[in-house]
């Protein structure tokens, strides 16, 4: 159904406005810690971000990988008695994963609608371009919006809902790079009783949860991501060679979580001085900067924060290795008080 358009109109939301933009980068310079989304905001940091997700993500690794997410479409497609549905994808990345499911509800009949979300542009615009292979462009409706910073997520999306559809909402690979709690009660709050949730997980494989993190540290210390998270540093004015080092670890979550994650460090080795937004930024020798983390779960602990928001999870799926997992989500009806 490819079909050749000669603009693509996009929906920006104020999170992504150039001032919160700005506003969040002097925040993570004063902190020392990146916030995720500069990793991506390029055309250039999307283009290196895509090739590191195809070389090292579970889901691409292998035809198990790439079977998951069709396979979890197809089994929601069969349970879900919706005539209309609009997928809308929150952290769309490249969009092959909610162009998966796309895929599997059409085949079944439903009347489909995209609304690919993400913190990127380019990402966002790479992942229509994925779906206008099922879906005619006027069902696809690209947004670019922080869900961390979104002030009214709903109110962006409810207009955007056609008359009559039920959503699926879909999370993919998400999870990992917020802390535990941050970002599920506002994702819960989104849902009306006959929406669904797909969310996906970095699992940590076998029987011993801090081993099987540390078994899959070498899907993050590697050259390809080495050169994707130094962009953002590179980009600013940091001479990554000769002012210092990055450092991949693992480490406990904070707060006292059960969960554990794979943190990267750059280390300065000299002093570096920046210069942004009218603001001076001086780092000294020794001192680090926290460029990205992502958190490996077990099904179990994923399975308790969504419970904890109120998403019981109706089916799952986990890859063979143990490493990736779906897990399909709705809400919790609440109890209705007896009346005077």
């Amino acid at each position: 159904m490819k079909s050749a358009s000669a603009a693509a109109l996009v929906l920006v939301d104020p999170s992504q406005f150039p001032a919160q933009v700005e506003r969040d980068l002097l925040a993570a310079l004063r902190r020392r810690q990146a916030n995720h989304k500069f990793h991506y905001d390029s055309v250039k940091q999307a283009q290196k971000w895509l090739r590191v997700h195809e070389a090292f993500s579970p889901a691409r690794r292998d035809d198990e990988g790439a079977r998951l997410y069709a396979t979890a479409g197809a089994a929601l497609a069969e349970s879900w008695q919706v005539n209309a549905v609009q997928v809308v994808g929150l952290g769309c990345g490249g969009g092959r994963k909610d162009v998966a499911l796309i895929r599997e509800l059409a085949r079944r009949g439903r009347s489909v609608g995209y609304v690919p979300l993400d913190v990127s542009l380019p990402l966002t615009l790479v992942a229509r371009e994925a779906a206008l292979a099922e879906l005619p462009p006027e069902r696809i409706q690209p947004v670019v919006c922080d869900v961390a910073v979104c002030g009214d997520l709903n109110g962006l999306l409810a207009p955007l809902r056609p008359a009559g559809a039920a959503r699926c909402y879909t999370f993919f690979g998400m999870v990992p790079n917020f802390e535990p709690g941050a970002c599920l009660p506002s994702l819960a709050g989104l849902l009306e009783a006959s929406d669904r949730l797909l969310v996906s997980a970095n699992l940590a494989p076998g029987d011993d949860y801090a081993s099987g993190v540390a078994r899959v540290l070498p899907q993050y210390d590697n050259a390809p991501t080495r050169d994707w998270l130094l962009t953002w540093l590179e980009d600013l004015g940091v001479e990554t060679r000769r002012d210092g080092g990055l450092r991949f670890q693992v480490e406990a979550a904070p707060g006292g979580s059960p969960l554990r994650r794979i943190a990267a460090y750059f280390d300065f080795h000299k002093s570096q001085t920046l210069r942004v937004a009218g603001e001076t930024f001086i780092f000294q020798p020794g001192e680090s900067f926290r460029l990205f983390f992502s958190y490996r779960h077990t099904p179990e602990l994923l399975r308790g924060q969504l419970a904890g928001v109120g998403l019981r999870v109706e089916a799952s799926w986990i890859l063979p290795s143990g490493e990736e997992g779906v897990f399909l989500c709705r809400p919790v009806p609440t109890p209705r008080r007896p009346g005077p």
